[in-house]
Parts: C-alpha cells; sequence; structure tokens
C-alpha cells in the first residue's frame, strides 16, 4: 500500500516516475492565465492567516463547503477567520475523490512543511503552523510565486483598466517575474447586460476618445490593445458562454451599436450580429498585433439567483452548460481565416463533451509556420481534474498532436495554487507511462523527455513568444 502524497504519487509505473523526477519536477511554469491581483504582487502582500490566503476567494472550496452542511457565514460571511478555517478543516476529510482533498495537502507540504492530515483534530496545530510562517520575512506573495520558479504571469484585466499596477511592476528590477496584462473585453461584447453604456464611457474616458459612433468605439478598443502591448501583453480572454455567429457588415452593426447607445435594448439576433462583427475585428486586431486568441466557452454564470444578487459573481453558483458550439465557432474562427487573420488561439469549453469536437476543429485551421497554431486549451473549471485532465489531453492524442500541447495554467485567484502545475505533469508522466508499458510508444526515455519539458514549459514558451 502506497504512503499518501509520497514522492511518486500520481506515478504507477517506473517509465513515469523516471520522466516525472528527470524532466519535468524542475521545470519553471508560466501562468499564461489567472485572476491574481498585479496590485497585491507589486505591493508584495502578506497574508495575515492561511484563511485569508485560501478561503477568501476561493469557490472550489466554498461549493464543497455548502455541499456539506456548513453555514455561509463561516464561507463567505462575517464569522472570525480561525472559525472559518475550522470550518475547512472539517470539510476536508469528506473531500476525498475530489482533487480538492489533495491540492489542499499539496499547498500544506510544498509551502509550509506541514504533513499532518487536515481535520477537526489537527486544525489548530496546523493553523499556528502555518500562521507562524506566514507572519515571518519571506512569505509575501513575491516569495510564494519565485518560490514556485514562475516565469510568467498573465492577468486578467479590462481594457478600461489604468494598468498601473503592470507599469510599476514593469519597471521593477527587483523582481524578475514577468507579469503581464491580459485583455479581457467581456463588458463590451455584452451590449444587452446592465452596465454596458457605462462601460463605453469608461472606455471614452481611459482611451480620451470621445465615442460617438461604432467607429469611435472600435478605435478605442484598438487603441487600448495598443496600450496593453506596449507594456507586455500578448493575450486577450473572452468568456464567451454561448458561441454565437451570424454574417454582418460593419454598417450593420453600427446601426445596432448606435441604438443601444441610445439607450435601447437590441434582439438577440440583433446582438448576434453585433458580437459577431465586434469579435472578428477584435480578432484581426490580435493577429495584427501578434497576440494569442483564447475563447472559454459554455459556462453556465449566476444559475442561484437568490445568492447572486447576494454575493455577485463568481461566487460559486455556476454549472456547465451545453450549448452546441461546433458551427458558430467553425464560422467565426473562418470568417478570419478568409481575410488572413486568424490569431494564434486557444480554445477551451467547461463541457468536457465538447473536447471532441475542438479537438477536430482546430485541425481544420491549422498550417503556416506556426507550432500548434491552434490549441485545445487544457481542462477547465470542472474539468480540473485527474479524470477531466486525462479526458482532455486524450482527446487532443487521438486526432491531432498532444506533443504540441502548450500545457497547464492555474485559472486562479491564489497565490498557493501553482502545486496544481505540479498535479498536471504528474499526471502526463504516468499517462506517457501507460503508452510506453503498454507498447504503444515506444521506451525512448530521452526523447519523452523532451515532450513533457515542452508541455510544461517550452512549448508554451514559444508559442506566446513571452520573454522569459
Amino acid at each position: 500500500m502506497r504512503k499518501f502524497l509520497d514522492e511518486n504519487f500520481l506515478l504507477h509505473n517506473q517509465t513515469a516516475v523516471q520522466l516525472f523526477h528527470d524532466f519535468a519536477k524542475d521545470m519553471p511554469i508560466i501562468d499564461y492565465h489567472c485572476h491574481l491581483s498585479p496590485q497585491e504582487i507589486y505591493e508584495n502582500k502578506k497574508f495575515k492567516n492561511i484563511t485569508e490566503a485560501w478561503l477568501y476567494g476561493d469557490h472550489y472550496k466554498w461549493r464543497l463547503m455548502r455541499a456539506y452542511g456548513i453555514d455561509e457565514k463561516y464561507i463567505t460571511g462575517n464569522a472570525d477567520d480561525y472559525d472559518k478555517f475550522l470550518a475547512w478543516a472539517k470539510t476536508v476529510p469528506m473531500t476525498i475523490g475530489n482533487p480538492l482533498y489533495q491540492w489542499t495537502h499539496l499547498e500544506l507540504q510544498r509551502y509550509f512543511g506541514v504533513y499532518e492530515l487536515l481535520n477537526e483534530k489537527t486544525a489548530p496545530v496546523i493553523w499556528e503552523k502555518v500562521n507562524t510562517q506566514l507572519n515571518k520575512e519571506g512569505f509575501g506573495v513575491r516569495n510564494l510565486i519565485t518560490e514556485s520558479n514562475v516565469k510568467v504571469i498573465c492577468t486578467t484585466d479590462d481594457p478600461t483598466d489604468c494598468l498601473k499596477f503592470h507599469e510599476l511592476l514593469k519597471n521593477d528590477s527587483t523582481f524578475n517575474v514577468s507579469v503581464l496584462p491580459g485583455f479581457r473585453p467581456d463588458k463590451g461584447l455584452e451590449i444587452n447586460r446592465e452596465g454596458f453604456l457605462d462601460w463605453v464611457q469608461k472606455l471614452a474616458s481611459i482611451s480620451q476618445i470621445e465615442i460617438r459612433t461604432y467607429a469611435d468605439f472600435l478605435q478605442a478598443l484598438e487603441s487600448r490593445v495598443a496600450f496593453f502591448h506596449s507594456l507586455g501583453g500578448r493575450v486577450s480572454d473572452h468568456a464567451i458562454d454561448m458561441v454565437m455567429f451570424s454574417e454582418t457588415s460593419e454598417d450593420e452593426a453600427a446601426k445596432i451599436f448606435k441604438e443601444r447607445l441610445e439607450g435601447n435594448t437590441v434582439s438577440i439576433e440583433e446582438e448576434t450580429k453585433y458580437k459577431t462583427f465586434t469579435l472578428t475585428y477584435l480578432g484581426k486586431l490580435y493577429s495584427k498585433f501578434g497576440w494569442v486568441m483564447q475563447y472559454h466557452m459554455n459556462a453556465l454564470r449566476n444559475n442561484n439567483t437568490k445568492m447572486f444578487q447576494q454575493l455577485g459573481p463568481d461566487t460559486g453558483y455556476d454549472s456547465i452548460n451545453d450549448e452546441k458550439i461546433a458551427k458558430p465557432l467553425v464560422s467565426l474562427l473562418d470568417s478570419l481565416e478568409q481575410q488572413n487573420a486568424l490569431p494564434k488561439t486557444v480554445l477551451y469549453s467547461v463541457n468536457p463533451n465538447d473536447h471532441d469536437i475542438i479537438a477536430a476543429i482546430i485541425g481544420s485551421f491549422q498550417g503556416g509556420s506556426t507550432i500548434g497554431k491552434l490549441q485545445l486549451g487544457t481542462a477547465w473549471w470542472f474539468n480540473d481534474t485527474k479524470d477531466g485532465m486525462l479526458r482532455q489531453m486524450k482527446a487532443l492524442a487521438n486526432v491531432g498532436l498532444f506533443t504540441t500541447f502548450i500545457g497547464m495554467l492555474t485559472d486562479s485567484r491564489s497565490f498557493l495554487s501553482y502545486t496544481r502545475h505540479e498535479y498536471f505533469r504528474r499526471i502526463v508522466c504516468n499517462l506517457l507511462g501507460e503508452w510506453v508499458e503498454a507498447g504503444e510508444i515506444p521506451n525512448e526515455i530521452e526523447f519523452l523527455g523532451e515532450v513533457v519539458k515542452n508541455i510544461s514549459y517550452y512549448n508554451a514558451k514559444n508559442y506566446f513568444s513571452f520573454d522569459c
């Protein structure tokens, strides 16, 4: 019987053990999509306790606590931090089978040298051990990042953000990690959503372009793309919960935009046309600037109206959507391809049933001199599990090139989440090891080691052209 989280956990054959320890273990990390705060990085934030580091914004944990009957007071409410930690500690033993059980203990081990199992009995001792370390020098968020061997972080930033802290970080010679802005223009796409008109005014203000027409709006977006680019931004990201496409012209999109600017709502058909033209315009911009475009698709957000009204978005009340994506997604990509303006693109779906679909679609748009120009994005959100990762990687391998995969990202708000890269790399090594042990691929350890190093780091480094 194996010891829990021993040095070879998730590695079930000798090939996997060798691949992980000799090739994957010490590779640097490129976190090309996350939700970390650039301000907290610049200020080298220190956590007052483990609750602040672990529970203040982690809706993965919140969902499991609710499922175990923990009162909301101890999750997002006004309970004392120690009591919230005890509530999580009470929940942890019940999470076996969920990756959070392993992630929780990996974080305790890797960052704090704590090897006890977290439960109600051990919680007081672990609380003291961890907090004592957090209050020492050398446990600011910059230290956690560098200790994790991170080279690049791409945050998620609205086009109306001033990017003050990215500018400060760029000019800070004391921190050798590239913290780059990621362009997330969702609020400019959701034309019927409350707050759209206010957002347009913010865009006008930050770009110093008076927005009276759709042409002004597009010009303002381009000015912000150029500003992000000046600070090292090389990625965009779109939350496309439902993929839409409808052929339209700029004149038609301009009329729709004008109608909304006058305070009127637009029809679903008009919304689809507006989104189609705006997305393709942005895609051309990304191609012009040499950026990577990312689509995160098929999430069903804010399911619980009562709790949304009470807590707002991103609080653990989202789920998997099952909208069809194949035809509209192909149409979007093909529209850009016809204009020789399809940028490098990473496609994610939170619905695992879409993985085979996307893996097949990207094969229709590969080519040119770019290796893996279109990517099936790593297992995302509800797929961020051992089974989910394997399903995503096997879908890619079955119809594409697994060897060109750009690998893992955290998509996290937590500075302790980099252990997920270790978790992912162990799974990659074990998958290759299983193929070797079954005689399905040759036991060429040096070649496979290079594959592991590429998926862990080099594929992403080359794909995004980051200065690491």
